[in-house]
């Protein structure tokens, strides 16, 4: 091993310019690796470090659509300090103009201690209490600056909440507790909890969620604190969290998203994977007479493979550390603008594993793509080298070898990112488009051979056929690099097209233009009467609904029996009904019979128990306003959710939930222009009455979905980046071989125009044929995620497909010609006589 190196230090002098794509290519994929991994690793540290302000104190009970118990109050003011109440709740904000003006709000009424933790930042600058206190008249409120601006607002306006008028005293520019109340679909307003009292929206059965932020001790012990909490109010509907998981869901969300974008990034990093590949077959071609003259000389097999060996690892250690610097700096400089786009906060330092993790999976990669190139210089004899003929054979153990290496990759990832399942889909689909990319390359290279005669007549055109169907030609990297870059980018935006068809196009046709909630059972006739004479209304559902959460499923606990499946996750809605609603198809059991009085029994949506594993006759108890009630499975139903109708995982019999305080939901299904009339006069008669108009929540989604395809757009065009540099490296490795062609064709006649569009045509054709082929990759792999992750229609958005062809064939036009100029301009007598 020593001489070995010796030997690949020494022949490694001079050589490092072969090399310039394979470390461009490995720096680019470690970097964004190493820059994904550091930004959702400053975002985790940073909801971590922030936990309390996020949660508005060091931990929080909530309970849904109630206030806490007297024996639940006393005891959480027992292991506290202070209990700080906060309601949540959608409502309706109205302004009174010569027309009025009506916006969803996202409620949070407060008490005086609001926030426990964290500070409140008002427009203009203002204690909160000096704004809660009003003008004298009037209570007062601090809402958005964006709803404030909606609605035409400014400090000392007036607007409503219910029946209650409120003064606008300042804009809320900044509130502690932002993150942890997940998706909203309204901006925020901020009012005293006492100053509702008689606003007709705070009542059981109403839609509303409390919480009680708690400040403990110092050095109490927040794990303990759970469980002695939930060991002791498991089934009173009470639900804890606390200052390690401060921002909810929010820290879990950017888990996915980061593992999610990671692996995008090693999609790049197979991209890579191809140019370091065939940089290394170019290199160790230009040392045929290197390691023939070692061979005669006496060098053994393993000496000739490990100065190799050490030279792709001297080189592969130089590109991973250049990627690891190069992905850390990057968040690191930009961190300002960085944590001014997101909505959380972010503590941008030094995280080692993320860095660990790109080191990682940039050695795995660099080993998988160079070690059958070099494995090849085993069996060559001197004699075959020196006869300049083929390669040797590939002996079996370094496929076998490779198998190790690809199926060790696959392992971390899963790992790393806590992704199984999209792990395996993802490199499922990298394995698939390069085996389909690599047999449409010998596919077009068998077609342009078939082609060839057919072109006589047209030197440019036969001579770009002939450079296509050549076996050692570039069609095969062009083909494998540019194809599974626009792959990635064509998938990504079928997916992102489609996922904006199925909010834009499909649900205004079928889905409701209002969704009515907190309908107080004594409003439904005279809201229905208001709707049924209005002939702009063609059709009207509605039904009682109430909240609960599955607690318990066949006596154990439910997030134990569904693994965690969202249904068990928070609370859910329940709806009842004597007879069998209209529509209804059951799949398995029968419904309750009309009178029935015996024990409760439930309707369970038949798609969500399968995948929880619920048969007919389990029990499972839900508590509905901290009252258990357990129900016996009776039947499965199909329930389309997708549809935006009213849809509920649970139905039970009416006698199961008799005396429980509950209102209705409603979807009324009207004309456009009619929207406007139907919200005034609903919002007139019933002020309590909250809408969410079906547009403006679509809206507000794809706001939400603009920032995930954004993210992943920028990953798939690194990817892309990284085949274009593959690109240029094919086409300069290929230039000898372009100036050798040159010659010949100036010899024969050839004019520079003619030999220029020959290298023209062969680009554009290559470049044509890998973004067909990169298409339908594309299109494959958007079919499948959107059909069995998203679970959603497909159609092909043709607008990203022709984009996808038109740049393969820009790419491979502007890497190819930027080499072409060159060979134009060598003598043919002075190549010729040096090629002899």
């Amino acid at each position: 091993m020593s001489l070995a190196y010796r030997l690949a230090l020494r022949d490694l002098r001079g050589s490092l310019k072969s090399f310039r794509i394979f470390l461009a290519c490995l720096i680019l994929g470690v970097a964004a690796i190493a820059a994904v991994g550091t930004v959702r690793s400053a975002i985790t540290a940073g909801l971590k470090e922030q936990g309390a302000a996020l949660l508005g104190g060091d931990a929080e009970a909530e309970f849904t659509y109630r206030f806490a118990r007297p024996e639940e109050l006393a005891y959480l003011q027992s292991i506290s300090e202070q209990v700080s109440e906060t309601v949540d709740f959608r409502s309706m904000v109205v302004v009174q103009r010569e027309e009025s003006e009506r916006a969803l709000t996202q409620v949070r009424a407060v008490d005086s201690l609001y926030p426990l933790i964290g500070e409140v930042t008002l427009s203009p600058e203002m204690p909160l209490a000096d704004a809660f206190a009003g003008n004298g008249e009037l209570p007062g409120g601090v809402m958005e600056r964006v709803l404030a601006d909606r609605l035409g607002l400014s400090a000392g306006d007036t607007f409503r909440l219910g029946t209650q008028d409120f003064v606008l005293s300042a804009v809320l520019d900044t509130y502690p507790d932002n993150a942890a109340g997940g998706f909203g679909l309204g901006p925020r307003t901020l009012v005293l909890t006492e100053d509702l009292a008689d606003a007709g929206l705070i009542a059981e059965g109403t839609l509303f969620n409390t919480q009680y932020r708690l400040d403990l001790p110092d050095g109490a012990d927040l794990a303990a604190l759970e469980r002695q909490t939930e060991g002791q109010w498991r089934d009173s509907g009470l639900r804890w969290r606390d200052a390690r998981r401060g921002a909810g869901g929010t820290e879990r969300f950017v888990q996915q998203i980061g593992s999610f974008l990671i692996l995008v990034g090693l999609a790049g990093l197979a991209v890579g994977g191809v140019g370091v590949s065939a940089a290394v077959r170019s290199y160790l071609a230009g040392k045929r007479d290197t390691i023939a003259t070692l061979k005669t000389l006496g060098a053994e097999r393993r000496t000739i493979l490990a100065v190799y060996a050490i030279q792709i690892a001297f080189l592969s250690a130089i590109g991973i550390v250049a990627g690891l610097v190069l992905g850390l700096l990057l968040p690191l400089v930009f961190s300002p603008l960085i944590a001014a786009q997101l909505p959380v906060p972010a503590s941008f330092r030094i995280y080692p594993m993320p860095l660990v993790e790109a080191a990682i999976y940039g050695a795995l990669t660099a080993a998988i793509f160079t070690l059958l190139p070099i494995a090849r210089t085993e069996n060559i004899r001197a004699a075959a080298l020196f006869r300049n003929q083929g390669s040797g054979r590939l002996p079996f153990r370094h496929v076998l070898y490779t198998g190790v290496l690809v199926a060790a990759l696959v392992a971390l990832a899963a790992w790393f990112t806590d992704a199984v399942r999209l792990t395996l889909y993802t490199f499922g689909g990298i394995a698939g488009a390069l085996l389909v990319l690599a047999v449409a390359a010998w596919l077009i290279g068998w077609i342009a051979g078939r082609l060839n005669p057919m072109a006589r007549g047209r030197p440019a055109l036969r001579a770009a056929l002939a450079a296509i169907a050549a076996q050692k030609g570039e069609t095969l990297s062009v083909v494998l690099s540019l194809g599974l870059g626009l792959s990635v980018l064509a998938s990504v935006g079928q997916i992102d097209g489609n996922l904006r068809a199925a909010f834009t196009d499909e649900l205004p046709s079928v889905a409701p233009s209002y969704f009515f909630v907190d309908i107080q059972p004594d409003q439904m006739e005279g809201f229905r009467e208001r709707l049924d004479t209005d002939p702009a209304v063609s059709k009207v559902e509605a039904a009682p609904m109430l909240r609960g959460i599955i607690t318990t499923i066949n006596g154990q606990p439910a997030e134990e029996f569904a693994n965690g499946h969202w249904v068990v996750r928070g609370d859910r809605g329940v709806t009842y009904s004597e007879a069998l609603p209209e529509g209804t198809r059951l799949t398995a059991g029968e419904w309750w019979p009309e009178g029935y009085d015996g024990e409760p029994l439930v309707s369970f949506s038949a798609e969500e128990a399968a995948e929880i594993g619920l048969q007919l006759g389990d029990t499972l108890t839900v508590n509905i306003l901290g009252r258990d009630i357990t129900a016996t499975v009776a039947s499965f139903r199909k329930v389309e959710f997708d549809t935006a109708a009213i849809g509920f995982v649970m139905s039970m019999n009416p006698t199961a939930l008799a005396g429980a305080p509950h209102s209705w939901i409603s979807t009324v299904y009207a004309e456009e222009d009619a929207e406007a009339a139907i919200l005034r006069d609903l919002a007139n008669a019933y002020p309590n009455i909250t809408a969410i108009r079906v547009r403006d929540a679509i809206d507000q989604a794809l706001v939400l979905v603009d920032g995930i395809a954004a993210g992943v757009r920028y990953g798939a065009l690194a990817t892309l980046v990284t085949g274009f540099l593959v690109l240029i490296g094919a086409a300069a490795a290929g230039q000898r071989a372009r100036v050798y062609e040159a010659s010949i064709l100036k010899t024969l006649g050839a004019t520079r125009g003619t030999i220029l569009r020959s290298f023209a045509l062969r680009a554009a054709f290559v470049g044509f044929a890998a973004g067909i082929v990169a298409l339908f990759a594309g299109i494959g792999g958007g079919w499948t995620v959107t059909t069995y992750i998203m679970e959603t229609d497909f159609q092909i958005i043709w607008s990203n497909a022709l984009w996808i062809i038109a740049g393969g064939i820009v790419a491979t036009l502007l890497a190819n010609l930027t080499f072409a100029l060159r060979a134009l301009s060598v003598r043919p007598a002075r190549n010729l006589r040096d090629r002899e």
